[in-house]
């Protein structure tokens, strides 16, 4: 009987102390995350429009087509795809929301050094330094900081 009364005590004092998800969140992450959540959204309808002839530029860490139907095209949808379920399960506080942004954002640092790289070992002149790296960092940094917080807070 004590055993369970203790239970009951550390539940409600962890939420009474925890910090809501949302809130651990900050604005800037908050504003790349509705950007995204409308980019995935959008994905699969302009899958569907590209099947029917429509082109449109697609761009991300340094890979760009006019293309959506082509190798590149595939991968670009599919990444606004998972970046728009990342962004819908940070939204909704869902426990599986840190790690997918972490899977995210890792994949998104690779992908953006590769095409940062790639043009210097295939002996091309035209490599550039990609912006998003600089927001991909401290995203990552971020996420693995509030990790532990978010797995032990309350869903609002």
């Amino acid at each position: 009987m004590q055993h369970n009364q203790t239970d009951l005590l550390t539940k409600e004092l962890l939420h009474i102390t925890s910090k809501k998800r949302k809130q651990l969140i900050p604005w800037w992450i908050k504003v790349f995350v509705w950007i995204f959540l409308i980019l995935g959204a959008a994905a699969p309808i302009a899958l569907i429009f590209s099947v029917f002839g429509a082109n449109f530029q697609l761009a991300l860490y340094g890979f760009e087509t006019d293309q959506p139907l082509s190798t590149i095209g595939i991968i670009l949808l599919t990444l606004f795809f998972i970046k728009g379920i990342t962004s819908f399960a940070l939204l909704t506080e869902k426990d599986w929301a840190i790690k997918l942004g972490i899977v995210d954002s890792i994949l998104g640092l690779a992908l953006c050094t590769f095409s940062m790289v790639y043009p210097l070992i295939s002996m091309k002149t035209n490599t550039s330094f990609r912006l998003e790296i600089l927001l991909l960092i401290p995203y990552l940094l971020k996420l693995i900081k509030i990790k532990s917080d978010w797995e032990n807070s309350i869903e609002e």
